[in-house]
């Protein structure tokens, strides 16, 4: 899978985040501060560059970090067909990889421990999509509500 990254800091969180991925096999992409020889990012630079990628389709999913992450996930979200989603723990990863279809990871740089930060992947990439009805449906009202 190709995976874009990106934060408006480079921490040992990020680092951990990136040699995860390639060690799981995935091709990254990074932006902002994840750039080698790159200095820092503001993070709704970072944060859109990632969510446009995944938006045009050049990666199949992103992952934005800041310090609460509640700035990267507005950032993503504002790129349409963006459904990024902040987690802090393995549940809410599953969660919104099910009912929310989401397609941006969101990290704390504050609250997220390099311990938590690879269960969450864990249940990010082996949680799929539902596929029933209702879910649909609501995908859907997210779609209607971008335009």
């Amino acid at each position: 899978m190709k995976i874009a990254i990106g934060s408006d800091e480079r921490t040992n969180l990020t680092d951990t985040v990136l040699e995860e991925l390639k060690r799981r096999g995935h091709e990254v992409i990074p932006f902002g501060s994840l750039v080698e020889n790159h200095q820092e990012v503001d993070w709704p630079i970072s944060s859109s560059k990632v969510a446009l990628a995944v938006a045009t389709q050049k990666v199949d999913e992103g992952i934005v970090f800041c310090w609460t992450g509640t700035g990267a996930s507005i950032a993503a979200n504002k790129v349409s067909g963006i459904r990024a989603a902040l987690c802090h723990d393995a549940e809410t990863a599953r969660g919104a990889r099910i009912w929310n279809h989401a397609n941006v990871l969101v990290l704390s740089l504050r609250a997220t421990t390099e311990a938590i930060a690879k269960e969450i992947l864990d249940a990010w990439f082996s949680t799929p999509y539902s596929e029933d009805d209702w879910n649909l449906l609501q995908i859907k009202r997210i779609g209607q509500l971008e335009k």
